[in-house]
């Protein structure tokens, strides 16, 4: 890992982000990308080059300010911090920087915890997560440890979710310990016997080249592949969640479609996005 990129808007929750940034930043002797979106004022577009450029250098010296005491934290020291600053309006933007530079990943702050500050009901970060092909690791509250002992991501284990999934254990293997393979076998939702499980077990296992000394496999019954996740969260000691996402269509977790968003807007630990 090189590169990781954290959008701040400076509040709180952007500085849980950071400090948890720097955390894997020093983990992985990675480079912080601390940026800042400018917002522009939609007076600006009718008003003259003049007062465009007066504008602009007047906001720009604020943001510079705020960046300067942000940054002002003990446990960035020793780290490579590059601050910067885009006049940008459009946040899917995150994204294409991320693009162009190679970041690794995009780190966010996001309180999440109620339907109008869900990390997926239409707050910015969501609008990182849809647009964004480089994983983002979402942060809502202030790190203990940033050391994922324990990450689970769910799936079907349909041979259609190998590469999505070989692709998230790549980073995953990165940031955590362990990782869990959770299968949710729900009544209205492709019920399966113990043996037909195990079965399909064995064939993605054998198709995404993969062994027990990898991952860890888990399984679970429940009424609904929410209620499934919660209850292997307290169960297992997860530390964090990684979902698969499909761009604009949201969440999909190869279980026959997309889940209910509530599940990761709800869960107060960290969340591990990937794009397929």
């Amino acid at each position: 890992m090189k590169k990781i990129i954290v959008p701040v808007d400076f509040s709180k929750h952007s500085e849980y982000a950071l400090e948890t940034a720097a955390e894997i930043a020093k983990q992985h002797n990675a480079e912080l990308i601390v940026m800042h979106m400018l917002e522009l004022s939609e007076s600006i577009f009718s008003a003259s080059i003049t007062e465009r450029n007066d504008e602009n250098a007047f906001m720009l010296l604020v943001a510079k300010k705020q960046f300067d005491t942000f940054l002002d934290q003990p446990y960035l020291e020793g780290l490579t911090v590059t601050p910067v600053i885009k006049y940008l309006k459009v946040l899917n933007e995150v994204a294409a920087v991320a693009t162009e530079i190679d970041a690794d990943l995009i780190v966010m702050g996001s309180r999440g915890h109620n339907d109008y500050d869900g990390v997926f009901t239409g707050s910015n970060t969501e609008k990182v997560v849809r647009h964004s092909n480089t994983p983002v690791l979402i942060v809502k509250s202030k790190p203990k440890v940033v050391n994922f002992e324990h990450i689970v991501i769910a799936t079907d284990f349909s041979e259609e979710s190998v590469p999505s999934i070989k692709k998230a254990l790549e980073l995953l293997k990165i940031l955590g310990k362990k990782i869990s393979l959770l299968n949710i076998n729900t009544p209205n939702l492709g019920f399966l016997s113990t043996d037909e499980i195990d079965e399909k077990i064995a064939v993605f296992l054998e198709k995404a080249k993969l062994s027990d000394d990898d991952i860890s496999i888990a399984r679970i019954s429940d009424h609904s592949v929410e209620d499934g996740i919660s209850s292997f969260i307290k169960r297992a000691h997860v530390d964090a969640v990684s979902v698969i996402t499909h761009g604009r269509k949201g969440l999909n977790l190869f279980f026959g479609g997309s889940i209910s968003e509530d599940v990761v807007n709800h869960v107060k630990l960290p969340v591990i996005t990937f794009k397929l």
